[in-house]
């Protein structure tokens, strides 16, 4: 491999390097918002372009445009396909905790991607092109795929890692912020295996068919079954992720009905203690012949109005005490720690 060299040039110069270079990396930066312009510049490290659909762009690059329409086309779906001569590929990438996608199209004298916004892969790129200084156009591209993959899998183990925090913070303190944090811990979780599968699939069904033809090279079948072998690892971590974010709902769900159980049995002690007695002031209250005319001892009021809600009360704490719902308050106070 020759000595890495970054340089940012124009379209132009892009395309004659792309015409006679025997190993070429362009990598083009198209702008988020696609303005009406023709692209401006590409480069080696991050150039910048306007918006075009797939078959102008390969065409200002001098390449054979006639199956590369989806090539820089905006919202294009993941895909891997091998075009005679070159493969080209749409890969999904972790960028600012957003999922953004690579353009690849690659042949044996060259490499070019392109990108809406910073995509964050190209210095990464560059440092590990002067480290591990690959022999070929191919096996750059897997360094590509490689390092694709690995943002899922910072993303995936980063969000692993905040999971199992908010899980260990809700039980020493349950607050409500933590369901809005793990309802966005789930839905990421979501968004990375939505977005990672089905380019996995598409890539697996090449790299498979590929690899089982007798011409396809021994180290690039390694290199096939090494990246596949990472992006199961990947998934796996995706995967993790998932339960984890379900296992911490649960966790929250379970807490907060251990809660609820709380409030409920209070109410029951409460309801037991305090409804026989308004029973009683209610029946005493009532204007009865009978309570009005011939109840008008003083030993008779205390015995009814007082002495039968005394022995009502005790009667209501005897209850309590054998159904155990004291202890049960209690040790629900207390906790497992205080035990």
């Amino acid at each position: 491999m020759p000595e890495v060299t970054v340089t940012r040039t124009d379209v132009s110069e892009a395309r004659e390097r792309l015409a006679t270079a025997r190993f070429l990396i362009v990598d083009i930066e198209l702008p988020e918002e696609a303005p009406e312009e023709a692209p401006a510049d590409a480069d080696a490290d991050v150039g910048g372009a306007g918006d075009a659909d797939g078959e102008a762009l390969a065409r200002q690059l001098g390449l054979e445009a006639d199956d590369l329409d989806w090539f820089g086309r905006k919202d294009e779906p993941a895909r891997a396909d091998f075009l005679g001569k070159k493969a080209g590929f749409v890969m999904p990438v972790v960028h600012d905790d957003q999922v953004a996608y690579i353009h690849a199209l690659v042949t044996e004298q060259f490499l070019v991607t392109v990108h809406r916004g910073q995509a964050g892969l190209a210095s990464n790129i560059s440092a590990q092109l002067r480290h591990e200084r690959p022999p070929d156009v191919v096996a750059v591209l897997f360094l590509l795929l490689q390092e694709a993959l690995a943002t899922f899998r910072r993303a995936a183990v980063q969000d692993l890692l905040l999971a199992e925090e908010l899980e260990d913070e809700m039980f020493e303190q349950r607050r409500p912020e933590q369901v809005y944090r793990l309802s966005k811990l789930r839905r990421r979780s979501a968004l990375l295996h939505h977005s990672l599968l089905p380019y996995l699939q598409a890539v697996d069904e090449v790299f498979t068919r590929r690899m089982l033809n007798p011409k396809f090279p021994e180290e690039r079948q390694r290199l096939a079954q090494e990246f596949q072998n990472a992006a199961r690892l990947v998934l796996t971590d995706i995967e993790s992720l998932q339960d984890a974010s379900r296992r911490a709902y649960a966790s929250y769900s379970s807490l907060a009905a251990g809660e609820q159980n709380g409030v409920i049995n209070r109410l029951a002690i409460v309801s037991t203690i305090f409804l026989p007695l308004t029973f009683l002031s209610g029946f005493f209250g009532m204007n009865f012949t009978y309570l009005t005319d011939e109840l008008e001892s003083r030993v008779v009021f205390w015995l009814l109005a007082v002495g039968l809600q005394v022995a009502v009360l005790c009667g209501a704490f005897y209850v309590l005490h054998r159904t155990r719902i004291w202890r049960r308050l209690r040790d629900e106070d207390q906790g497992p720690d205080e035990d």
